[in-house]
């Protein structure tokens, strides 16, 4: 892959855990990375080791109120995940799902980005439709990716993480 090649990649709630795991992963990959959060949830912590690379830009930005910059790829995480969270402003919580897809749907026809319905494997449960079950061989390919952890062994492992920051 020549530099003519690489993305210029927007993820929302790019500040989060999830999000800013596919910040250094898009990155590492030689993306450019446009990290849009409210730090609402999402931490500075989580992303500062990537503010001083010259691949990574930061803004602080509500996904409720549309954007308009130039990207090629756009990754929506921005929501409160935590009952914590969601469940201190629900209004909020809602418009950012709704208003935030919708915005960042806007922008993606804009600008042609592919639409994608979910981010990563296992992500919902069994019952889920198909669709939902992305095939990663995408991932696998271009970036190497694979699951490293089980759901089993990193779903509590999760719980904990956030227990302890709670």
């Amino acid at each position: 892959m020549s530099k003519w090649d690489n993305k210029r990649v927007l993820v929302t709630g790019g500040a989060g855990f999830l999000g800013s795991h596919l910040c250094e992963r898009l990155i590492e990959s030689g993306d450019e990375v446009l990290c849009v959060d409210n730090f609402f949830t999402g931490r500075r912590a989580n992303i500062a080791h990537l503010l001083k690379h010259p691949h990574f830009e930061l803004q602080r930005h509500d996904v409720t109120f549309p954007q308009y910059v130039e990207v090629d790829e756009i990754y929506n995480l921005a929501c409160p995940a935590s009952p914590i969270h969601y469940q201190h402003d629900p209004v909020q919580t809602t418009k950012t799902s709704v208003h935030g897809a919708i915005n960042m749907l806007g922008l993606a026809k804009r600008v042609g980005a592919r639409i994608f319905n979910t981010y990563g494997p296992r992500m919902h449960p069994e019952n889920d439709p198909k669709q939902r079950q992305p095939d990663i061989t995408l991932a696998r390919s271009q970036f190497g990716w694979k699951p490293k952890v089980e759901l089993e062994e990193g779903l509590p492992r999760t719980v904990e993480y956030f227990s302890t920051i709670a």
